[in-house]
């Protein structure tokens, strides 16, 4: 048997390819939807991709699923349980708790392990070679390295109604009556690791074991004592933010992604056609270069997106295809470089990219409103300036700048009734070290908004206001 992890950074999500060597057949589970990787990979090991399937609707990325039986011809299967609200809208064979996918002398049997979303599906993996018992789980959102997945997304992202107590404990049943009857040496391969909103304490180790999960993960104590109760409050209380565009991927991903087909590589687009596009709101720009750089001048109306290996995380911040029909040129050395712009973009469903630009020379430039931390604090004394903390809602509880309100990187754009009043004052955002900061703050300016950027962030913010007592400690032991 074997058994590849292919694993997005960007976005924290992990693929499987399984195949039984002996016959060439290959199953991918959760493929993305930038396809290239999977080919190339079954291809380097001499197999052929038969079988794709998904362990669920996904919130955070685009499945792949449908791209991926269509370029190959594999046998596209789905998860058929949850009731009829999380039905497919598209064709593929539907699978329900126990029913199997035979790859040569491999048997992949689907269980239904409902909490995360109500239809998902984990699938164990039998090597038949070996055994004749399962030795893996893929857990998809169920379970992770040192968590299990979050149960409250539809609330969150959706938007229905307190669907998130039904959800955790169904989570808390799937895991005594799925997971927990397994033996401890079953290897279990999570579909994210840590960095991704899907859970609230995901570790970053690859993959775990039932038997570990069972010792050391915090829910093990609640289900050794049969502690529903103590379970749902522990895992509702603290959830990171839901970003907004959740709520498309979730609506795409029923009703069937688009299909890419062979994608034309990105072209070089004159400064002339860019300079036009951008005059009618035809074309949009995405300035790739560093927070720094940006800040020393960029195109008006440019997005920033300063980090290539965050691509796909940003754009779905920055951009709404619901609403917005621009077409997309991204700032890139070379073809290739903005093709891997584009591969990181439909993940989320951004399509939009034709093609790139090596320079900005020619184009109209616009230095972005930039505010220190001391200056901050004598405009929020004046009640001159609304500070607006882009972080998650945890690090705003932690410690922000005094007054500030809190609305995620993640939905400032998609929330812009929540955005302060500008008859209330200067409107000064900031987060952590400025890079989810500069994305969203560009995305609002592209929006229409006057915004301020809080040089440095909250850390420059926290460094100053360290200064600040060191001095007046100083002072008061120098009187």
């Amino acid at each position: 048997m074997l058994l590849e992890r292919i694993h997005d950074e960007d976005l924290s999500q992990t693929s499987y390819l399984i195949a039984c060597q002996a016959s060439g057949d290959a199953l991918v589970v959760d493929p993305r939807r930038d396809i290239q990787e999977y080919l190339d990979l079954a291809a380097r090991h001499g197999l052929r991709i038969t079988a794709v399937t998904e362990t669920h609707l996904h919130a955070d990325f685009l499945s792949g699923t449908r791209e991926l039986a269509a370029a190959t011809g594999a046998r596209a299967y789905v998860p058929g349980t949850g009731g009829e609200d999380w039905q497919y809208g598209f064709e593929a064979e539907r699978l329900h708790e126990g029913d199997t996918i035979t790859l040569g002398n491999i048997t992949v049997t689907a269980r239904h392990t409902p909490g995360h979303t109500p239809e998902h599906l984990s699938y164990l993996v039998t090597d038949g070679t070996f055994a004749d018992e399962p030795g893996y789980i893929l857990t998809g959102d169920f379970v992770f390295s040192g968590d299990v997945g979050r149960p409250d997304l539809l609330d969150e992202a959706v938007g229905m109604q307190d669907t998130r107590f039904a959800g955790a404990r169904q989570l808390f049943a799937s895991l005594r009556d799925v997971f927990l009857a397994l033996p401890d040496h079953v290897q279990v391969l999570p579909g994210h690791g840590a960095g991704s909103a899907c859970g609230k304490a995901i570790g970053a180790l690859p993959s775990t074991t039932v038997g570990y999960e069972r010792r050391f993960a915090w829910w093990g104590t609640h289900l050794a004592a049969g502690d529903e109760q103590g379970f749902v409050d522990e895992l509702l209380d603290g959830q990171p933010d839901a970003h907004a565009y959740f709520a498309r991927m979730k609506r795409l991903n029923q009703q069937g992604p688009d299909l890419l087909g062979e994608r034309g590589a990105p072209r070089e687009v004159s400064i002339d056609e860019l300079a036009r596009g951008l005059e009618d709101g035809s074309l949009a720009l995405i300035d790739t270069r560093s927070v720094d750089e940006v800040h020393g001048g960029t195109v008006p109306g440019a997005l920033n997106l300063p980090a290539l290996g965050k691509a796909a995380t940003h754009i779905a911040w920055a951009v709404d295809p619901d609403t917005d029909d621009a077409e997309l040129v991204v700032l890139a050395r070379d073809t290739e470089q903005a093709r891997e712009y584009g591969d990181h973009f439909v993940r989320v469903g951004v399509d939009a990219l034709i093609g790139y630009t090596p320079t900005l020379e020619g184009l109209p430039s616009a230095v972005p409103s930039i505010i220190s931390p001391d200056e901050l604090h004598q405009q929020i004394r004046r009640s001159e300036a609304v500070p607006l903390d882009v972080r998650t809602r945890g690090e705003h509880a932690a410690g922000t700048v005094p007054g500030a309100g809190q609305l995620s990187a993640g939905k400032v754009l998609f929330h812009q009734d929540q955005l302060p009043s500008p008859e209330t004052g200067r409107l000064v955002t900031f987060c952590q070290s400025g890079v989810r900061n500069s994305v969203a703050a560009s995305a609002l300016r592209r929006a229409g908004h006057e915004v301020t950027e809080l040089d440095g962030s909250y850390t420059a913010w926290s460094r100053w206001t360290a200064q600040q007592h060191e001095r007046a400690a100083t002072a008061d032991d120098a009187r």
